[in-house]
């Protein structure tokens, strides 16, 4: 199955960022058996190349592991390098998506107001990632007159709302710190409670 269709399939993307580098292995294991199969490494936390290309010797075709927050074209390659399948952008750059169609990886611009989007698309996204997604009715406006573009909200996507994002037309959601809270110590107990977290997100799309 391709990356793209993956992300379509599961639909929940677990955004970490900052995380020591040393506990996201664990941070990982804990969402998969929550039953998270794609991760976004933020490209500005730290080691994140090598962080990436760990996460793809553990879990190998058992998850889908992508790059964040990246800006540049040198970023795209040196992600893709490393073992990203996906790159997601909080911004539109031309260069970025060019580069990641080039390289055969699934590309995820940000956008937020519908000239953006549509920008975003009209220069190859796969999807555009609506950010940020600051409620499930601005998301409904611009499924109204973009219905071919597939839209993935993140930055304000949680358990109370992320039905209502769906029902909007969201094709996927990006989740950040409502799932993945990188500030609090990475104990059994916290893994414990991201795995509950993430069964009820899942929960929460597939119901």
């Amino acid at each position: 199955m391709s990356t793209l269709s993956q992300i379509l399939e599961h639909k929940i993307i677990a955004i970490i960022r900052g995380a020591n580098p040393s506990d996201v292995i664990k941070i990982a294991e804990a969402l998969y058996a929550g039953g998270i199969r794609i991760l976004e490494i933020t490209m500005n936390s730290a080691e994140p190349l090598n962080v990436i290309k760990e996460l793809n010797d553990k879990f190998s075709n058992r998850m889908v592991i992508g790059a964040g927050t990246v800006l540049d074209v040198e970023s795209v390659k040196k992600a893709v390098e490393a073992g990203a399948n996906f790159i997601l952008s909080p911004i539109v750059d031309a260069e970025v998506i060019k580069t990641a169609k080039n390289l055969g990886v699934v590309n995820i611009p940000g956008a937020y107001t519908a000239t953006e989007i549509y920008h975003a698309y009209k220069n190859g996204a796969d999807i555009v990632k609506v950010f940020p997604a600051t409620s499930p009715s601005y998301l409904k406006d611009i499924a109204g007159p973009l219905p071919q573009i597939p839209l993935l909200p993140t930055g304000g996507v949680t358990l109370e709302n992320i039905k209502d994002f769906k029902e909007a037309g969201a094709v996927g959601f990006g989740i950040g710190s409502a799932l993945v809270n990188t500030r609090q110590e990475v104990t059994v107990e916290y893994l414990s409670k991201l795995t509950a977290k993430a069964q009820e997100f899942v929960h929460a799309v597939n119901s």
